[in-house]
């Protein structure tokens, strides 16, 4: 387990936040499917909160803030957007660097046929035609995790 991982069960620990050692939903917590997806529209709102909280760094970046005190800022914004997700992921037994690196090799199958990038308008990086999706590892992973 990685100290960003022991530090995210503390934290959870440390707040009354769930954080079992294996991939589950916790039934204690989550009595039934309405409590889970009040739970997500939560989180959603929680995201929303947190993106927004761009504007500030876009001021700072107008009022000409230096180079360091912009990369400071975003650190701890980006920061913050994951530190957030991942003790989501906690809640649920799920290991963030596992699961994000299922889908970072998901991710480097996204080249086009010519084995380049291809990318949106906004930048954003496209699905190419050997692209394959996340989602059988991850259920892998969590099915291997459960049986240990």
């Amino acid at each position: 387990m990685t100290k960003f991982n022991e530090q995210l069960k503390a934290f959870n620990t440390m707040y009354g936040l769930p954080a079992p050692e294996v991939p589950v939903i916790d039934h204690a917590v989550f009595p039934d499917r309405l409590d889970l997806i009040d739970r997500l529209a939560k989180f959603k709102l929680i995201l929303l909160e947190e993106l927004d909280e761009v504007h500030a760094l876009q001021v700072s970046i107008n009022r000409g803030a230096s180079e360091i005190e912009i990369l400071t800022e975003l650190a701890d914004w980006l920061g913050d957007l994951q530190v957030y997700c991942a003790s989501e992921m906690a809640k649920f037994g799920l290991d963030n660097a596992a699961v994000l690196s299922i889908i970072m090799e998901s991710n480097m199958s996204k080249l086009g046929p010519d084995g380049k990038p291809i990318y949106d308008e906004r930048g954003k990086v496209m699905k190419g035609p050997g692209y394959y999706k996340p989602e059988p590892a991850i259920k892998s992973y969590i099915e291997q995790t459960r049986k240990q």
